[in-house]
């Protein structure tokens, strides 16, 4: 018998012991959990007070059927929806799927209630223990149908404030080309600064509408693991191969961006869903000015070397394509949870590059002792958040 086949014996109790006590735990928790339900000790502490209740409207149409809302149930048992009313008045109403709802489960709410076009709308659903829960239309407009034409108008739109604007962004890379030092210090803190405003924003945002989702997916702490995960992943993918630099460290800055690009989508996707998207002429502007600054944010990392033509197109479509997707996402499904983790994630894949770009900088200066609290650093950092706040408003209503 060879000292392999000796030690490989050996060794085979020892997993079989280590599979053991692995299953073990699982067959506790297990006979655990059928005891709780089984014997229910909890019964002793009833007092005969009705169930925890909550309910969660996450999306509203109207057509000529009527008014249609998806809601999310929530709380300690089952939510049966006995009554429906709306503007004061009962309504008949169907449920699909029917039946009571468990917690975390959603279900479309049709009411065959003949809604006014541009006049405001109150609805209460009332539950079987007497619970309600009011959701406003604060202005009745039919909700578009998704059509092949309406897709490919949102493409458009969506290519005209992500796509273009980050591609004419890159077009000022021959211009700031033969930047020097100083140039380049405030070029890239230039892009600290930008990125600096959109974490913030997306931080914002994603607790916005994390708040106005079901309890069941943890709102607040959905956003804050979501953008730790996020930053965690990108951060050990960038180490792989070294610290990123040049067109990789560029990547990183699209990626970040492209990923905020698809929450705002989403968002604008929903509001199409729901009627309300008041996308003038301006609006569409605004966006497209606010978006140029991130593409010259992205070419800051390219001044030293020669990207390809085909690189460009790469970045451009990484950082903009999003709005397109998460438009379309948002027309067909939209819900606030999808789009507070869309902007979670965003948020940690920006906040990962600003540390890069920050590292990036103090790599390639000799000064790097100074250089944060150099004027070139500190005045391109001002000017970034300044640009991204003051292009901002004009899409802010």
């Amino acid at each position: 018998m060879t000292d392999e086949t000796a030690s490989s014996q050996a060794a085979s109790p020892s997993r079989r012991a280590a599979l053991l006590w692995t299953v073990i735990p699982f067959l506790v928790l297990a006979a655990a959990i059928a005891w709780l339900f089984g014997t229910n000790p909890l019964r002793s502490f009833e007092n005969g007070a009705p169930p925890v209740e909550n309910l969660t409207y996450e999306r509203t149409t109207l057509d000529g059927g009527g008014v249609r809302l998806l809601v999310r149930a929530g709380g300690s048992e089952p939510l049966k929806i006995a009554q429906v009313q709306v503007d004061a008045a009962y309504w008949q109403f169907t449920l699909d799927p029917p039946g009571p709802l468990p917690r975390g489960q959603s279900a479309w709410i049709s009411i065959p209630f003949p809604w006014v076009l541009g006049e405001a709308h109150r609805v209460t659903v009332v539950t079987s223990t007497g619970a309600t829960f009011e959701h406003e239309i604060p202005v009745a407009v039919p909700t578009p149908e998704v059509t092949s034409n309406g897709l490919r108008s949102q493409a458009i739109l969506g290519a005209f404030v992500g796509i273009l604007p980050v591609a004419i962004g890159l077009m000022f890379y021959p211009a700031l080309r033969g930047a020097g030092l100083s140039a380049m210090r405030f070029l890239l803190a230039v892009t600290v600064g930008l990125l600096a405003f959109l974490l913030v924003d997306a931080v914002a945002e994603a607790f916005e509408l994390a708040g106005a989702s079901a309890p069941v997916f943890q709102r607040g702490a959905m956003v804050v693991f979501a953008a730790a995960a996020s930053f965690l992943l990108l951060m050990a993918v960038s180490r792989r191969g070294g610290r990123p630099s040049g067109v990789a460290l560029a990547t990183y800055i699209a990626i970040g961006i492209g990923l905020h690009n698809m929450g705002e989508g989403l968002a604008i996707g929903g509001a199409f869903a729901a009627g309300s998207a008041g996308l003038g002429t301006f609006l569409v502007m605004g966006f497209t000015l606010h978006n140029i600054t991130e593409g010259i944010g992205i070419a800051a990392p390219l001044l030293k070397i020669r990207p390809t033509f085909r690189q460009f197109v790469l970045l451009t479509l990484i950082a903009g394509g999003p709005a397109v997707l998460g438009m379309w996402i948002g027309s067909l499904a939209y819900a606030p949870h999808w789009s507070a983790l869309a902007l979670a994630i965003g948020a940690g894949a920006i906040l990962q590059v600003i540390i890069e770009v920050t590292l990036f900088m103090l790599r390639n200066d000799e000064d790097r002792t100074d250089i944060l609290f150099s004027k070139e650093v500190l005045g391109g950092f001002a000017l970034g958040i300044a640009l991204m706040y003051v292009t901002a408003m004009l899409v802010k209503i």
